[in-house]
């Protein structure tokens, strides 16, 4: 493999929805009460874009030297694990994306006010922190807060206050739907190295709580994202946003095909499925959104 390819692969690109689903649904809904921004709305998927790709190269250097991926790995390769990238470089990279994040982030401060600076702080600290520090969030049951906390709640929840200024009830449910749905993501990937995970020591909601609680949790976020669009067309939003109810059912369905995974195959089929109803979730209820 040529470096460009490594490193592009060391992002993690199937993840990246992660990142811009909750930009695109707080713009939309700004968009929905015509109060659209496209200059903070740029900054921060650019943003959120840097955040993930500094945590996944995080993960990658992280993990490698903690031990926690190792050969019997079934997922997609990693990196540094793999030998393709020298442990420093991925940890200077990781840093460096990370700082440029938070530089980014700087930008947003004239239109949401100075708290957003430790906002940013957080969001690049806790990128590293989820695999990284004393108390590793990743390794003890707390990757999950991670995701729907910052993934949710306060992406979606600042990307529209820096437009409209101020926050309504429905867009934190917004705001936890993503995040829940995301956050399914990460379900697939701890469901899967389940086994690994347990030899490592890295304790997981599922290391934790076994798989059966996993589904559970993966269902639940499904339900709440099926919640979501019912709610905003009850605050009067349209019929149209009913549309991410069809993404909503796919997790659903998606849960039962989880349940029945058992081949490095299969579980990557998982996880192309869970990004691909994050992303047209994303696309369907802002569709509604601007068109209700």
């Amino acid at each position: 493999m040529s470096k460009c390819s490594i490193w592009l692969e060391a992002t993690r690109p199937k993840t990246l929805p992660a990142a811009v689903t909750p930009v695109l649904l707080g713009s939309s809904a700004a968009a929905a009460v015509g109060q659209f921004l496209w200059q903070p709305a740029a900054i921060c998927l650019l943003f959120a874009l840097l955040v993930q790709i500094g945590t996944n190269f995080a993960n990658d250097y992280l993990d490698a030297v903690k031990g926690g991926d190792t050969a019997q790995r079934i997922g997609p390769r990693r990196a540094v694990a793999a030998g393709l990238v020298a442990p420093p470089q991925m940890r200077r990279a990781a840093i460096g994306i990370l700082s440029l994040a938070f530089l980014c982030g700087l930008g947003l401060i004239p239109y949401g006010g100075w708290w957003l600076l430790l906002v940013g702080l957080a969001s690049v600290l806790c990128a590293w922190l989820y695999t990284g520090g004393p108390y590793p969030l990743a390794y003890n049951g707390l990757g999950d807060v991670f995701v729907v906390l910052f993934f949710g709640f306060v992406a979606v929840g600042c990307t529209y206050f820096v437009q409209t200024g101020g926050l309504r009830a429905e867009v934190l449910l917004l705001g936890l739907s993503s995040g829940l749905l995301i956050n399914n993501l990460l379900v697939v990937n701890n469901y899967r190295d389940y086994e690994e995970d347990r030899r490592t020591h890295k304790r997981t909601l599922v290391v934790r709580f076994g798989r059966g609680f996993a589904l559970q949790f993966y269902r639940l976020a499904a339900g709440t994202a099926a919640l979501a669009p019912v709610v905003f067309y009850l605050c009067g939003y349209g019929l149209a946003v009913c549309l991410a109810l069809l993404p909503a059912a796919a997790a659903l369905w998606q849960a039962q095909r989880l349940a029945l995974a058992r081949t490095a195959e299969e579980f990557t089929m998982a996880l192309r499925a869970a990004g691909a109803i994050v992303a047209s979730y994303g696309l369907l209820f802002s569709l509604g959104l601007v068109l209700g």
